[in-house]
């Protein structure tokens, strides 16, 4: 079986792990406090699918101080619009209010306070790719 999960790194972990509960749902599996005195790593769940977090220590940047996206974390749930209501009410940066797109999700866009971008969406039609402008590649 293969699995794909997101390292996220943040300078502060402990803000990240309050701030990705608060505003998104998502749930501490639990956290590894290092010798210096901050969480080095960090597991978190969201409907049962994990991410976990970092903080590399002096030196490291995050995106919002680098001033530029650096990777984009897209999340298929089963109400983008609840949980965009709940990123409001938490205080989450929307970059995009939830709207339907043609590839058949509906989705907005979120920025954590560190600058990492946040895609929610839900799935509501499934068109055909050439439908909305993309072409299949051959997998034989």
């Amino acid at each position: 079986m293969t699995s794909i999960t997101p390292y996220l790194l943040y300078s502060s972990c402990e803000d990240a792990l309050d701030f990705l509960h608060r505003a998104f749902g998502f749930e501490e599996v639990l956290r590894y406090v290092g010798e210096q005195g901050y969480v080095n790593h960090a597991e978190m769940r969201l409907d049962g699918v994990p991410i976990f977090m970092g903080n590399p220590g002096p030196g490291y940047r995050n995106p919002r101080e680098l001033g530029q996206e650096t990777v984009g974390i897209y999340v298929e749930v089963d109400d983008a619009d609840a949980v965009y209501e709940r990123a409001r009410a938490a205080g989450a940066e929307i970059l995009a209010e939830p709207r339907d797109e043609d590839y058949g999700h509906r989705r907005f866009t979120a920025r954590d306070p560190e600058g990492h971008h946040w895609f929610f969406a839900h799935v509501i039609a499934e068109p055909e790719a050439e439908d909305w402008g993309a072409v299949r590649a051959d997998v034989g």
